[in-house]
């Protein structure tokens, strides 16, 4: 899902080894290093909108300005940072890497670590992210050598191991406690500003990082991020709630009404059949033509047409976005959104977070359990 991005991320995002230890960046790097057998450097772009492969990698989630790692087979890794001296102190705990300098000196110190780290080639990863200046001053350093391979570190992000499960279970109980603070802020009668408040200083006090909102005061038809407070209630009460915790991800459609509608139960049982129908190797077009059978004669909500699932881990949407195409993969995490309407006066979008396994998946959020 799109969302407003912050303008200055302020949740917790220190790297918290008991929870990604050491040891599983240094598997990250080896099957890095496998799956690119003749390079023997790796130069790491984030900024704070685009930063899941440089989270991967290094755990880093730039806050402010952008950030680079310089990582090499053998020898020290070394981080460089934008901003002022202050953020140096500010992003050392936000990384397992030692050495953190400041961005603006990183074109001296390429030279230098090139000659360093031996021969061999040097993989460019997210160097699609960089503004201009940046990406030629990296191209001038390395020469005409290196070759982009953002992509390498996404097949590697696809299968979750056991920490990056946990990390996101964290999340969904985070994005938990939102959903259910809305609802029951919404039948208390608070309006869509207060009930909307309430979800994030839930997810906020359950330890998120980020927290992103969407909402509808037109009955679910369409959704809108906040603009001004809005003190009048909304008869349903469409939302949508991302959370991140320890750099991971878990979002959640829910609708909220006093009055039963068919809109409002129809996706949560079409979920419950996709869900059934879902293992590895599960064709994502098979599952989308079961929903849109299901959910007859209403149709496709625009939010959901043509995105019914999506992988998320260390961004909202990873890459290489599944959006109801390919098929779904054993280890992978995946939203799935069954949004439906009749055009005109019912709109309703319910979602549901799950884990694939070979022969089945596993339930880590949904609005059929949301009080």
């Amino acid at each position: 899902m799109l969302t407003s991005h912050p303008t200055l991320l302020i949740g917790p995002s220190d790297w918290q080894p008991d929870v990604m230890p050491r040891e599983e960046f240094a598997r990250r790097l080896d099957a890095l290093w496998r799956s690119a057998p003749g390079a023997s450097r790796a130069i790491v772009y984030g900024d704070p909108r685009h930063h899941a492969e440089l989270a991967y990698l290094t755990n880093l989630v730039p806050k402010l300005e952008a950030a680079v790692a310089l990582i090499s087979r053998s020898g020290a890794p070394l981080m460089f940072v934008g901003g002022g001296p202050n953020m140096l102190t500010a992003s050392q705990p936000l990384t397992w890497i030692a050495d953190v300098l400041p961005l603006r000196d990183m074109g001296k110190a390429i030279a230098k670590w090139l000659a360093e780290s031996g021969g061999g080639g040097t993989v460019l990863i997210g160097s699609g992210y960089m503004q201009s200046a940046l990406r030629k001053n990296v191209a001038e350093a390395v020469g005409d050598g290196a070759q982009d391979a953002t992509a390498l570190p996404w097949t590697l992000m696809a299968r979750k191991s056991p920490h990056e499960l946990a990390a996101i279970r964290e999340a969904c109980a985070a994005l938990r406690a939102a959903v259910t603070a809305i609802g029951d802020a919404k039948r208390s009668g608070a309006s869509v500003t207060t009930a909307i408040l309430a979800g994030e200083r839930a997810a906020n006090a359950a330890g998120a990082q980020d927290v992103r909102t969407l909402f509808s005061v037109n009955g679910g038809r369409t959704l809108a991020p906040f603009e001004t407070l809005i003190d009048q209630k909304s008869e349903p009460l469409q939302v949508y709630v991302a959370v991140r915790k320890f750099n991971y991800w878990a979002e959640g459609f829910a609708m909220f009404a006093e009055r039963p509608q068919h809109a409002a139960s129809m996706p949560i049982d079409v979920l419950r059949l996709a869900r059934s129908a879902i293992r590895a190797g599960t064709r994502a077009s098979d599952v989308a033509q079961l929903a849109e059978a299901a959910i007859r004669p209403l149709r496709w909500h625009p939010v959901t047409a043509g995105a019914f699932a999506g992988a998320v881990g260390l961004a909202l949407d990873e890459p290489p976005y599944t959006n109801a195409s390919g098929s779904f993969a054993a280890g992978e995490v995946y939203s799935l959104r069954i949004g439906v309407t009749d055009g005109s006066e019912q709109h309703a979008i319910a979602s549901a977070m799950i884990a694939v396994r070979d022969d089945d998946n596993e339930l880590l959020w949904s609005m059929e359990h949301a009080p």
